[in-house]
C-alpha cells in the first residue's frame, strides 16, 4: 500500500468528492455485485460513511496514510478494517497474525489485489514479478529473476561494477565537499551509486552520468504518477481525472522512449560482441573480479564485510527501526480465507504494517531505541526472512518475499562501509540534532534533508 495523502489535491476535488459520494451512493449499491446474503465477519475498524467508507476520513485528515494507521492501532488493535471506497483494506501489524497469513496459509495469501488502471499500464497488465497474481506467470518471472539476475553467482559477476560505483560515489562526495566547504548531500550521491549498479546489472552497457541522472529523474516521475488518487478508490469519479490519466500515458511513453534504445543496443551486443567491446566485457568483467585498488590503507572489499560484525549489527538495527517501507507489498487471497478468526474475502487488500512488528515491546526490549548492540552483543536476534520467527520482516516474507533481499543487503553494507572508511562525518550545521522524522517516497526517507559535513 502506497502512502495516501490528499494534501496535493485541490479543494476542488474535495468538493466534487463530497458531493458525488452521496449523489451516487444509490447507484453504487444498486449495481454492486457483492453477495449480501452472507454478512462477513470483518475485523473491527473505524465507522465510515455509506459507499465511501473511511476514504473521506483519511483524505480529510491531511496525514500520511502510515501515520493515520499508526494512530488507529491503539484503539482497534493489531488487525482492523478500513473501507476505502470500493476497496476493503485489512491492516495487519501483529507477528503471530503475519506468520499465520504468510507461512501457515502462505499459498492462500500469496496473490496480489486488482490494480488501478494506471498501475496496470506500468506493470504491463500485471506482468511483473511484484505485481503478478500468484500462479504460473509469477512463478516463471520470479524463477527467471532469481536464477538469471539475483543469484549469488550472478551477484559476484557484478562485483567490479559495485566497486566502480562506490569509487564514483566517493569521488562525487569529495568534489561536492570541496565546492561547498565540506557540506555534502549524502542521499543524492548514494542514490546515484545505486543507479549505476542497477542500470549496469539491467542493461549491461555503460551509461554516462547525465543518462543515469535522467533515468533517475524519470523513475521519480513514475512514482509520482503512481501515487493513489481518489478515482482509484471510487472509479466513478474517473471522468474528473482525465488530465492525470493523460499525464500518466505521457510519462509511460517517455519511459519507453528512454529505455528501448538500451534494450536494442543490448540485443545487438548479444548478437555480435564486436558491436560494443566495452559493453560486452563490462557485463561480466571476469578478469577484474579480484582487482583491488589500494590508496593508502586497504580499501574495504566485499569479502571484508562478512567479518564486520558491528557493521552488520548496525544495518540490521537500521532495517528494524527504519524499514525501507511501512507496508509490505499488498497481499490478496486466492480463495475466501480467515485470519485471526476474521473473514478475508478475495477482493480485500491485506496490508502488513511492518512497524507494528518491529516496534512491538512484546518482541523487543526498548523497541523505540536505536541500539545495534542488541544484535552485536547477542542480547536479541531476528531472522529478517521470517523463517525462524516473525520479529522484523523489512523485505516481506513467505512466497512473496522480496527476491532482491541479498542484493540489497550487499549494496547497503558495501556503501556504508566505504563511507565510514573514507570520511569522518558530523551533522551540519554544527551542534544541531539529526531530524529522524519520516516521510514516504516509494521507500521511507527522512522528512527533512539533513546536510552532512565530512572530513577526509
Amino acid at each position: 500500500m502506497d502512502s495516501f495523502s490528499t494534501s496535493s489535491l485541490s479543494p476542488y476535488y474535495h468538493l466534487i468528492f463530497t458531493f458525488l459520494a452521496f449523489v451516487i451512493s444509490g447507484l453504487i449499491f444498486l449495481f454492486s455485485k457483492k453477495n449480501k446474503s452472507k454478512k462477513l465477519n470483518f475485523p473491527p475498524g473505524p465507522p465510515g460513511w455509506p459507499v465511501v467508507g473511511n476514504l473521506f476520513q483519511v483524505a480529510r485528515s491531511g496525514k500520511p496514510f502510515f501515520q493515520y494507521v499508526r494512530e488507529l492501532r491503539p484503539k482497534y488493535g493489531s488487525i482492523f478494517t478500513l473501507r476505502m471506497g470500493t476497496r476493503t483494506m485489512i491492516i495487519v501489524s501483529n507477528a503471530d497474525l503475519v506468520h499465520e497469513a504468510l507461512v501457515q496459509k502462505g499459498q492462500v495469501f500469496s496473490s496480489r489485489p486488482r490494480e488501478n488502471p494506471t498501475r496496470t499500464v506500468f506493470s504491463c497488465d500485471k506482468f511483473t514479478v511484484n505485481a503478478a497474481v500468484y500462479g504460473p506467470v509469477w512463478r516463471s518471472l520470479r524463477k527467471n529473476m532469481v536464477q538469471n539476475g539475483l543469484s549469488s553467482m550472478k551477484l559476484k559477476e557484478f562485483r567490479a561494477v559495485r566497486q566502480t560505483a562506490m569509487d564514483k560515489m566517493i569521488e562525487k562526495i569529495r568534489a561536492e565537499a570541496r565546492e561547498n566547504d565540506g557540506v555534502v548531500w549524502v542521499l543524492k550521491n548514494a542514490r546515484f551509486a545505486v543507479f549505476c549498479i542497477l542500470l549496469s546489472m539491467c542493461f549491461g552497457v555503460e551509461m554516462d552520468e547525465k543518462t543515469i541522472e535522467a533515468i533517475d529523474q524519470m523513475m521519480k516521475t513514475i512514482l509520482m504518477v503512481l501515487d493513489p488518487r481518489l478515482d482509484d478508490y471510487l472509479p466513478i469519479l474517473s471522468p474528473f481525472f482525465s488530465k492525470q490519466r493523460k499525464w500518466a500515458m505521457d510519462v509511460r511513453k517517455q519511459q519507453i522512449e528512454t529505455i528501448m534504445p538500451f534494450i536494442e543496443k543490448r540485443k545487438k551486443i548479444l548478437e555480435n560482441p564486436e558491436f560494443d567491446k566495452t559493453a560486452a566485457s563490462f557485463s561480466y568483467l571476469d578478469t577484474l573480479l579480484d582487482l583491488k585498488v589500494e590508496v593508502g590503507e586497504k580499501v574495504v572489499d566485499e569479502k571484508d564485510i562478512q567479518k564486520m560484525s558491528y557493521l552488520n549489527a548496525v544495518i540490521k538495527e537500521l532495517l528494524r527501526k527504519h524499514p525501507p517501507t511501512y507496508f509490505s507489498l499488498t497481499h490478496a487471497v486466492i480463495e475466501p480465507a480467515t485470519l485471526g478468526g476474521y473473514d478475508i474475502p478475495t477482493d480485500a487488500n491485506v496490508e502488513i504494517f511492518l512497524p507494528g512488528i518491529s516496534d512491538d515491546p512484546k518482541l523487543w526490549s526498548e523497541p523505540e531505541k536505536f541500539d545495534p548492540d542488541r544484535f552485536f552483543l547477542g542480547k536479541e536476534d531476528a531472522d529478517i526472512t521470517g523463517v525462524s520467527g516473525v520479529k522484523m520482516i523489512p523485505f516481506g516474507m513467505g512466497r512473496r518475499i522480496c527476491p532482491g533481499l541479498n542484493m540489497a543487503t550487499v549494496h547497503v553494507s558495501l556503501m556504508l562501509a566505504r563511507l565510514v572508511q573514507e570520511f569522518e562525518w558530523s551533522v551540519y550545521p554544527e551542534k544541531t540534532r539529526v531530524d529522524f522524522s519520516e516521510k514516504l517516497e516509494f521507500t521511507v526517507q527522512l522528512s527533512v534533508t539533513n546536510e552532512n559535513y565530512h572530513t577526509p
